[in-house]
Formats: C-alpha cells, structure tokens, sequence
C-alpha cells in the first residue's frame, strides 16, 4: 500500500483536526474513525502496515506514568511509517513554569502532532488553544476518550452495535465515565451509572447527563444496575493523585464486580476494564480472569483505534 500525500492543515489553511473529547464530533466522523480502526486492525492481521504517516513526526508529552497510552501510540505511529518523540514533563522546561501555550507554539515548529497525557483539562485546552498542529487527549482528569472508542469497537467486535446496548458503569464517576456519557449521547446506547454519594457524578457530568436524555440513569445500587446490562465496566478505585486510598476502598466495597453482580447482568454480558487492574478492589479474580472479561482485547485495541486517530488528525479518513 502507497503513501498518502497530503499536506499537513497549518500549511494547507485548512482547520486543525484536534481529538480532545467526544463530544466534539458527530456520530458520523466517529463511526468513520472506528471503520479505519477496524480497517487497519485487519491489515495488520494479514502481516500489512500501510506507511501513511511516513515521515512524520509525533511529540508525545507525558505528565504521569502511562503504559497502555504511551505503548500504544508509540508503537501505532511507528506501524504507520511515522516516527516519536517521548517527553515528560520534568524534562521540559514545563518543570521550571514555561506556560502551556509557549511550550505548544514551540513544538509545532518542530513536531507534526501532538498527543499529550497530563490531569489538567484545562491545560489540555491551552495547548491545543496555542498548537498549530493537531493535539490529541490521552487522558486529562475530565474524560478519556481514546480509551472510550477502544471500548466501543471491542464491544462491538464481540456482540454488534452498541446502539440500543445497556452498559453499567460500576465504581466512582471518574473520567472515563465521563467519555462514557459523550459517547451515549452520540451513540445511542443506555447507561447505567452506580455510584456511590461521596464519588457521584461532578455538576459538570451532570449537566452532561442532562444533555443524553433519558439514556441515561443513575442507579445507586450496582446490582439494581447490573440487571439485564450487556457489559459492566469498573476502573481502579484509586487513581493518580488519589491521597485518600483507604477511605476510597472503605466507600467504593460495595461497588465491587465480583460473581455475583455480573449474575445480575445478562447471561452473555461482557466485563471491561481499562487497566490497571486490582484484583479484590474493584474487581474480583473471578471476573477479571473469567470467561466474559475481555478487557485485553480492549487493551489491545488502543493501538489500532490510535492508529485511526492519528490518520484522522492528519486528514486520513480512508485507505488508498
């Protein structure tokens, strides 16, 4: 397969391609996006690694540790013909407060585009705000995208569309959760939400959760539910920057995916899980080793939805 040619969107005049939230695109653009994952998914299979992004340059900019996120582009843009350039912070002059918006407007004299994993959301907006090349969200504190689509296409891999699927959400309202709900609204699955009061949804997600209608549903008791849900979805109860571990495990107990609550779901639901996983936490062994846990076919295809969102942000939206 031949090389794309296009030019990149600060020289052609065209609007930058971000991919910051799903909220920001439509159902179409979103479907096109998991079309060329599962496009590029089965080349691979067949030993086939189109180059369209020979030649360029991805700045990957990490705040906090990552080994799914880091991983998966890094090897996604290299399979892809592209090349990677690692940053983390304490080896930026980010350390020594160099603002977010001089730091984007340098790199994009440097770099083709950007994908940058760092808790503030706001921060995430600036450098996009001040980049003149794409700037993909690899996780912020408020949502989590990537990890959302690589959700969708697994669950669709297994059990079809997700439109008209109920999904539950079992633990506290974090950012992942938060992509979950953008992607309801766009997708038309429902969504069951349990978590407990000290971890509920934020105003914010609320007023999201507003904006879905009635697709989605705050149920505070996980095994109420669980009931009838195609796929149960938990995440580590604590998080980066969580100080408060044992008071969150003391609240979140309850919240646990063990035997039981998955009994409560449909006999073929599915369990995900986007890793790291605590097994005894927020999941039992039981269920994260079991037969309808599929949370590494979901970590595996990190890499070729990335894959697609990078095609995307460079102006790729089909394969020659």
């Amino acid at each position: 397969m031949s090389k794309q040619n296009f030019v990149p969107a600060q020289q052609s005049g065209k609007p930058l391609r971000h991919f910051l939230d799903l909220k920001d695109f439509s159902k179409e653009t979103l479907r096109k996006i998991l079309e060329l994952s599962k496009e590029l998914k089965k080349l691979m299979a067949e030993g086939e690694r189109p180059p369209i992004l020979q030649d360029q340059m991805l700045a990957m900019v990490f705040e906090r540790e990552s080994t799914r996120t880091r991983v998966s582009f890094d090897v996604g843009m290299r399979q892809l013909g592209g090349q990677t350039l690692m940053l983390t912070g304490r080896e930026m002059q980010l350390s020594r407060d160099e603002t977010i918006a001089d730091t984007a407007r340098v790199l994009s004299r440097y770099v083709d585009a950007i994908i940058i994993r760092i808790l503030s959301h706001d921060d995430l907006l600036e450098l996009a705000g001040a980049a003149s090349v794409p700037v993909i969200n690899g996780l912020t504190h408020l949502s989590h995208p990537c990890q959302v689509m690589a959700d969708i296409q697994t669950y669709e891999e297994h059990r079809g569309p997700i439109e008209n699927a109920t999904v539950t959400w079992v633990g506290d309202a974090n950012n992942v959760l938060a992509s979950w709900v953008h992607a309801t609204a766009i997708f038309g699955n429902r969504l069951n939400i349990a978590c407990p009061d000290e971890y509920a949804p934020s105003q914010g997600m609320l007023a999201d959760i507003g904006a879905a209608g009635d697709k989605i549903n705050l149920i505070k008791d996980p095994k109420e539910a669980a009931k009838n849900s195609d796929l149960i979805i938990a995440d580590t109860w604590v998080s980066m920057g969580d100080k408060d571990a044992s008071e969150r495990r003391r609240i979140l107990s309850p919240y646990r995916v063990d035997k039981d609550l998955m009994d409560m779901a449909n006999s073929d639901a599915l369990f995900m899980h986007c890793l790291p996983a605590h097994r005894g936490d927020e999941v039992s062994a039981e269920v994260m080793d079991g037969v309808q846990s599929v949370v590494f076919d979901e970590a595996e295809n990190r890499l070729h939805i990335q894959k697609a969102i990078l095609a995307y942000v460079f102006g790729i939206e089909e394969l020659s």
